[in-house]
């Protein structure tokens, strides 16, 4: 028996350990003693199911000692192997085929298993190993080796593990004799061995790498470990430093095994119950970032098949390594920051299936919880952590490709510890495939699930991440996968709440603060996202690009083969809201703008999508982004655009993209290190032609869009807009493409409705000392107790039929236009410009009077007519903003080439610069327009008769309209003035003929319906020209005047040298389509002078407003100012004065009178005036006293203001009853 025992020992000893003789076997008594031993690396890498890509350079074995258990138990009771020192080397492979023939070196002294399970098999599986010390030093190169110097190379992991113990248990993991351990197998298919294994100490070491100590950098890093480059980073790291010490944990391990001895399985449950790091300082966390990134590489690099190795061959076909940490906690201390990460229910699993020929990976990570806290900042505040919101989810799902990945290795089901939390945080799952499999099969594809977070913007410590992560996680392109292989990622994320603090009040901020015109009353920003989604694939279905109907992307359509050669992307999300928190002491509260958390919302965007899809020219794999001349298309889809701002959040958003604008710049420059630098040089060489995409098209649609100009927030108002613009289907197109000798890039823009409606300013006008800015409070109110709107912009869109019977809309704004540049200065005759635009179904009212109230309010034009205080500041705010480095025109140097085109070594460049296009062809066209010309008459019928419908409110007032005016202007004209041809060439002027042409010019007067009261009861009366209210629609509008003009450029001597072109007259056409009939009344005439006067009134002032604001005024003249402010008096009132006026007529012509002016004369005592005048006027009117006095029951007459609009209204039925007995 001691014999058999002895050969048993023999055989294991033999696989286990190199170069083993019988000779180093000596017994004594029970018990064997061996020293200096050197382990099988191979058959430990199989046994351990190590990554392929790890080698075992270094395994030995200090004291190894033996104890056999008396003869009588050798199957009942284990072996036990008792060593005092494990010393192990785990190296990642650069020479794959050095590796390759080691390993065949070294597999012909390893025994084979597969003979069958025997006695030596069983006695092996039953032993029971004791390791006092294990130091483990593992290398990895992570892609980086050779780039960037030795300072960026992944350091040495060195791992302590004291008093590890290995034993075996039966499938329950209790430790029982080793024949009822061994029954469990007696009834099954397969041999099952279940083993359990403890230690009670181990800590990680994170060393630098050898190489590091040659470096040319090291030299200068003497100085001391708080040397810091030039972006204040801590990089060179030093020597060693513990990251983690005294950790406890055990691991559960299965072995399945055919009936002869194969090994099938692998499963391995490692089970750590705390990971403490109490403090890592700057250049360690450095140096463990890019550990971990050569680790990443390492466990998944592509260009190693599992096959070819000796070790994996042995190894178990199928193998499951999981971990699990309940709790960990990081914290990092520096002098000047300290960030502590807390992570709970971590679960890390990785799967491998082979089946001789390829082999399958699956990797599973799941974070219960995150926290991520900066303590150094005063107050503390966490940065990162799970949001308070609850999810509905209760499962996680499994991509389909986990799905029944692995045959279960355990036996009694799944064991995998469930996280205590419920639905994980963060769940990632990723199948990659080895050996790479050639396209159309997925190399590798990823799934990221996220619930809702909650991140918090704090500048310093956004910074330090920026920096950590961009010196650490750098991954060498094609380190991981080939660059002909595909892959697929997608990235789910339930919700995302990030938090941006900023105060005005800030030392940073001060010295613009004093300049702000209004006080900011928030405090920062808060951007809230739903339902995000990212995802890449060359298989991806985009809906918004549509790119089966684009021909030049035929190998995108659907049902084309997909290679590495195209790339698809999309992200989406159902709501991104933007919303600025206030301030405690901020007013405003009960708005529905205002949520129950403080934050006022300013933007909100649903159902927002961006596709990217892009091909290289030749098929090759695509490596660079975007693909010198290949194929690109972005699309850009919005479902809904909502917006809310008032001035005061408006410059805190400017203030706020300045403060932006201030971050990024640091975190580039604290991004830039010596391998970027590299590879941004190597990008950048080369003419910059070669470098563009061939082909490229971004769109941007639009389908409901919303804008409101809010009053200001501190004034504690309930959405009172001062402006909205709504508009509905916008279409943004731009595509440019390479035409051998030049470049075509061309735009359209599509844009079917829109309306601009702005707040009533007609209370304003009541008393010059009212605020522009704070409402009356007799403004009218609509249903929701907010002012009303006036709508000074919309369209009327038409539809066309088409032969099939179907309709289309008429679109208001349709532009298209086309240039063609060429690369050389011998192609010149190929610039080319094309523009055609056409704009229908416009309807303009108000006019310059109700312009100039708008400004007034808005706070453009102050009470003097010159700029406001509040634009004068916001002027002075904003030419030291971002927007003024955004329009700053910057020295255009590309590839060592300067503006004008000259390089710096003095030899030409490639570059171009054109001047005028030398074809020019532009075709503007203008459809259905009208223009309302609306008084305080017409405002004040709007308002007593209670009419808000604005459908026929152009009829209502003088309105001219037109049914097409279209402007041609081209480069070469047909005729010229003296017949004679001109000569093809290069062109003096790039515009040579120029024609303008109008349709259907009418100018008509009001035509609104009256309504007339009868026994105390309104009726609809009808229309002036006698048709009924229900045909007032149909009506013909058409005919009128046809005007049409040629212009062409003068014939000029060559000697003369005018930059100016000087034009002439060609043709001239005048002609009517219809007889015209122009009916009207002296007193329509002379309201229509008077409502003429105000308007030019108004424009003139409107005019030196402008002039004031850009502080034009001196170079002008005050003279011409103050005429500009008179322009309609010193006009108009020659023609139409007071003292011409009759009898009849001055009563109607004073009191259809515009609002006086609003700067100047005091309009309490014109309203006296006027007042006085129309109690004149009851003398030669007997009715007025007996109409007043049933319009006194309608109207409460309580003011000089009321009086007066009881007149007009009087005025109004008077004028109206005469205009019906005159027809």
């Amino acid at each position: 028996m001691e014999s058999i025992l002895a050969r048993a020992l023999e055989y294991t000893l033999k696989y286990w350990l190199k170069s083993f003789s019988r000779d180093q076997f000596k017994w004594q008594g029970r018990t064997v003693l061996l020293s200096n031993l050197d382990l099988n690396g191979d058959a430990l890498h199989a046994s351990l199911g190590l990554p392929p890509a790890l080698n075992v350079t270094t395994a030995k074995v200090g004291k190894f000692e033996i104890i056999l258990p008396s003869v009588s138990n050798v199957q009942l009771e284990p072996i036990v192997v008792q060593i005092d020192r494990l010393d192990l080397v785990l190296e990642e492979s650069d020479d794959l085929d050095a590796s390759r023939s080691s390993s065949s070196a070294s597999s012909s002294t390893s025994t084979a298993k597969g003979s069958g399970y025997g006695f030596a098999d069983k006695i092996a599986d039953g032993m029971t190993v004791q390791v006092r010390t294990v130091n483990l030093l593992l290398e990895t190169h992570g892609g980086v080796r050779g780039r960037g110097g030795a300072t960026w190379a992944s350091p040495m992991a060195s791992i302590t593990i004291r008093n590890l113990l290995l034993y075996t248990t039966n499938e329950s993991w209790e430790v029982v004799d080793l024949k009822e351990a061994r029954d469990f197998s007696i009834d099954k298919k397969f041999i099952y061995v279940f083993k359990k294994l403890e230690w009670e100490h181990l800590s990680i070491d994170l060393l630098p790498h050898p190489d590091m100590f040659s470096d040319a950098n090291f030299e200068f890093s003497q100085e001391g470990s708080n040397r810091k480059d030039e972006d204040g980073a801590k990089r060179v790291f030093f020597g060693g430093e513990r990251f983690l010490e005294g950790i406890s944990g055990e691991a559960y391990i299965t072995l399945q095994r055919t009936e002869l001895n194969s090994p099938l399985g692998l499963e391995v449950q490692l089970h750590i119950p705390e990971a403490v790091c109490p403090a890592l300082s700057e250049p360690g966390l450095r140096a463990l970032l890019r550990f971990f990134t050569g680790l990443y590489v390492c466990l998944n690099r592509g260009d190693v098949n599992p096959n070819d190795q000796q070790h994996s061959r042995e190894a178990a076909g199928r193998s499951l390594v999981s971990i699990i940490v309940d709790h960990i906690f990081l914290c990092i201390k520096d002098a000047e920051f300290q960030l502590e990460l807390l992570m709970q229910s971590l679960f890390f699993s990785r799967a491998s299936v082979s089946d001789g020929e390829d082999a399958k990976l699956l990797t599973r990570v799941m974070i219960g919880g995150l926290f991520l806290r900066d303590t150094f900042s005063r107050p503390p505040c966490t940065l990162v952590q799970p949001s308070m919101l609850t999810t509905a989810a209760d499962i996680t799902d499994v991509p389909d490709f986990g799905e029944d990945f692995c045959p279960p290795i355990y036996p009694l089901g799944d064991q995998r510890w469930q996280l205590s939390g419920g639905v994980p945080l963060i769940s990632l799952n990723s199948l990659q495939l080895l050996p790479p499999p050639s396209p159309p099969t997925f190399a590798s594809r990823t799934v990221i699930d996220c619930q809702p977070l909650m991140i918090h913007l704090q500048e310093e410590s956004c910074l330090r991440i920026s920096s950590f992560l961009a010196d650490g996680i750098v991954v060498k392109p094609g380190a991981v996968l080939p660059d002909f292989s595909i892959n697929s990622f997608l990235f789910n994320l339930k919700g995302l709440d990030v938090t941006v603090p900023l105060v005005i009040g800030k030392p940073c901020h001060t010295a613009r603060s004093c300049n702000m015109p209004f006080q900011s009353s928030f405090a920062g920003a808060r951007l809230h996202i739903e339902d995000l989604m990212f995802s890449e694939s060359p298989s991806l279905k985009l809906r918004v690009l549509n790119l089966d109907k684009d021909a030049a992307c035929f190998c995108l359509w659907k049902g084309q083969p997909i290679d590495a050669s195209q790339k698809k992307l999309s992200a989406a999300a159902s709501l991104i809201s933007l919303s600025l928190e206030t301030c405690n002491d901020s007013t405003g509260g009960g708005s529905s703008l205002m949520e129950s958390s403080g934050l006022w919302r300013c933007v909100e965007m649903k159902d927002l999508c961006l596709e990217v899809a892009m091909v290289t020219a030749d098929g090759s794999p695509l490596t660079n982004v975007p693909p010198p001349g290949g194929l690109v298309r972005v699309g850009i889809a919005c479902q809904q655009y909502l917006s809310s701002t008032s001035l005061e959040q408006l410059f805190f958003i400017l203030d706020l993209y300045a403060y932006f604008g201030r971050v990024s710049e640091k975190i580039a420059k604290v991004g830039k290190n010596n391998h970027l630098k590299e590879a941004r040089n190597e990008s950048a060489s080369g003419p910059l032609v070669d470098k563009v995409p061939g082909d490229t098209a971004v769109s941007l649609a639009v389908k409901d869009l919303l804008l409101r100009f809010m009053e200001s927030s501190s004034l504690g108002i309930q959405e009172m807009p001062l402006v909205r613009f709504t508009g509905e289907d916008l279409f943004i197109k731009v595509t440019h493409r390479s035409l051998g000798g030049a470049m075509a890039v061309s735009s359209s823009l599509q844009w079917d409705s829109v309306e601009v409606d702005c707040a009533d300013t007609r209370n304003n006008l009541g008393n010059e000392n009212d605020s522009y800015l704070t409402p009356s409070r007799n403004s009218h109110l609509n249903g929701n107790g907010c002012p009303q709107l006036r709508a000074v912009f919309w369209v009327q869109n038409r539809r066309i039929s088409k032969s099939n019977g179907d309709s289309s809309l008429v679109p208001f704004l349709d532009i298209a236009t086309v240039h063609v540049i060429p690369y050389s200065a011998q192609d010149i005759e190929c610039h080319s410009l094309n523009v055609s635009a056409c704009v229908a179904g416009v309807r303009l009212g108000g006019g310059m009077n109700y312009t100039e109230a708008l400004l007034h309010r808005f706070g453009i034009l102050g009470p003097d007519g010159g700029p406001g205080e509040g634009l004068t500041k916001g002027l002075e705010h904003l030419s030291g903003g971002p927007l003024a480095k955004l329009f700053k025109p910057s020295p255009l140097i590309i590839d060592g080439h300067r503006e004008n085109g000259s390089s710096e070594d003095g030899k030409d460049s490639s570059l171009l610069h054109l001047g005028a296009p030398d074809d020019v062809d532009v075709s503007i066209e203008l459809k259905d327009w009208l223009f309302a010309l609306e008084g305080a008459q017409e405002m004040e019928d709007r308002w007593h008769f209670h009419d808000s419908e604005d459908s026929s409110r152009e009829n209502r007032s003088w309105h001219t309209t037109f049914q097409s005016m279209h402007i041609k202007a081209k480069s070469s004209p047909k005729l010229v003035m003296d017949g004679k041809a001109k000569p093809r060439g290069k062109q003096k002027y790039p515009v040579e003929l120029v024609t303008v042409g109008m349709e259907g010019l009418q100018i008509l007067k009001p035509m609104a319906r009256k309504e007339i009261l009868h026994d105390g009861i309104f009726e609809e009366g009808t229309l002036q020209n006698g048709l009924p209210e229900k045909e007032k629609r149909t009506f013909d509008k058409y005919g009128g005047v046809n005007v049409g003009v040629d212009i062409v450029t003068c014939e000029e001597d060559d000697d003369v040298d005018d930059a100016m072109a000087k034009w002439a007259v060609e043709n001239l056409k005048f002609s009517v389509d219809q007889p015209i009939e122009a009916i009207v009344t002296k007193d329509e005439l002379q309201y229509l002078a008077v409502l003429c006067k105000s308007e030019v009134d108004s424009m003139g002032r409107i005019a030196a407003g402008v002039l004031r604001i850009l502080k034009l005024e001196g170079s002008i003249g005050s003279a011409a100012i103050n005429q500009l402010s008179n322009l309609g008096t010193e006009s108009f009132d020659k023609i139409f004065t007071p003292e011409k006026l009759s009898r009849g007529s001055s009563a109607s012509s004073v009191g259809l009178s515009p609002s006086a002016n609003l700067t100047g004369v005091s309009r309490n005592s014109r309203l006296e005036s006027t007042v006085a005048s129309l109690e004149e006027g009851r003398e030669w009117s007997p009715g007025l006293n007996k109409d007043c006095a049933f319009l006194s029951s309608i109207f409460v007459v309580d003011s000089k203001l009321s009086k007066l609009r009881l007149y007009e209204a009087y005025i109004i039925r008077r004028c109206s009853i005469e205009n019906d007995l005159l027809y």
